[in-house]
């Protein structure tokens, strides 16, 4: 099985701990001083929260395996995609031990494809664990596709124009508010893009 993946940092997290429990109609599965995480079963989903981030907001979003052959699977497809992976292997991050490797979206949202192995009790080991954040950047990302282009030239990471290009594209049409004011910004249908 696969589950759904979303990880929020909050201002608060007490209060959302409050709000996502009555949301979810259950308490976190996990709870520590500054994270918690619920494994939700319908729909089958891993939300976490946390303080450690910058400012409040989606931190990345992912996909979780119950086994190393889903892992293996995810990453196949987004090399067949073509998209840039941050492989970390075996690491430690958000109480837990895990496989995991990392692409990042148009947008420069990461993307978490992770297999867990078993639960730690700190949120990561190692390093500067103290202030340790676990999602790598979408330069981060590109850092380690520019290795791997250097020591592999058959890695097929758009060039930098074409992701210029891209983003060109995508100012032509940016998101205006539309509907019920719930701040949820869409794009039109004025065809210009």
């Amino acid at each position: 099985m696969k589950r759904f993946h979303v990880h929020l940092h909050v201002a608060d997290l007490a209060q959302s701990i409050g709000f996502y429990a009555k949301l979810f109609g259950a308490e976190p599965t996990r709870h520590e001083s500054d994270y918690a995480k619920w494994m939700l079963e319908d729909p089958p989903v891993n939300f976490a929260i946390s303080t450690r981030g910058q400012g409040t907001g989606i931190d990345h979003l992912g996909i979780q395996t119950d086994n190393p052959d889903d892992l293996a699977e995810l990453k196949a497809r987004a090399e067949a995609a073509d998209m840039a992976i941050l492989d970390e292997g075996a690491t430690t991050c958000c109480y837990a031990r895990s496989e995991k490797h990392w692409v990042t979206d148009p947008q420069g949202i990461a993307w978490e494809h992770f297999h867990t192995l078993g639960n730690i009790p700190v949120f990561r080991e190692g390093g500067d664990a103290a202030n340790a954040c676990c999602t790598p950047s979408p330069a981060e990302v590109a850092q380690a596709v520019s290795a791997t282009d250097s020591a592999d030239s058959s890695c097929c990471t758009p060039a930098p124009a074409a992701a210029a290009a891209a983003a060109a594209a995508a100012a032509c049409c940016p998101p205006t508010p539309r509907g019920k004011p719930i701040g949820i910004a869409v794009k039109s249908n004025t065809g210009c893009c």
